[in-house]
């Protein structure tokens, strides 16, 4: 069995790329009011929010149970609406040597296409690949939706 993996999805939403971009660079506080079954609190810990090299404090709920997750920023591409976020501390460095995900956002027709990529190492071989993490994404990503969407 492989320690180390990738799983992706894609989301289609109605929102613009570069709205659902701005939330994840420039308003990830946001997001626990947006998504709040699965998002309880985002708080900036270093730098700047949207600035490369941010911490950022996650406190999530996953697998019935209160996680927390402290990001720090790794690339932002304006451009082609991607960030990305490597974990440093927290839950899943339990059972992950590393964690990243990266989430871009492709105008596409009327909305644009969210793809989500989470790459990690486990610890052991033991250790289930992350599928309910990407799932937490598409019901984040959704939820994000909706409130863009609503405002328009």
């Amino acid at each position: 069995m492989a320690l180390t993996g990738k799983i992706e999805t894609d989301v289609e939403i109605k929102a613009s790329a570069a709205q659902f971009h701005e939330m994840f660079t420039h308003k990830p506080h946001h997001i626990s009011n947006i998504s709040s079954n699965n998002i309880q609190g985002v708080d900036l810990h270093e730098g700047d929010w949207g600035t490369v090299g941010a911490i950022v404090y996650w406190n999530y709920f996953h697998d019935g149970k209160a996680r927390v997750a402290k990001e720090r920023i790794e690339a932002i591409d304006a451009e082609k609406n991607l960030v990305t976020f490597r974990v440093i501390e927290g839950d899943l460095m339990e059972h992950y040597k590393s964690f990243l995900f990266t989430i871009q956002a492709t105008p596409k027709g009327e909305g644009c296409s969210v793809h989500w990529t989470l790459e990690y190492e486990k610890h052991h071989g033991d250790i289930t690949d992350p599928h309910t993490l990407l799932q937490i994404a598409v019901e984040v990503s959704n939820d994000i939706d909706a409130h863009l969407t609503a405002q328009a």
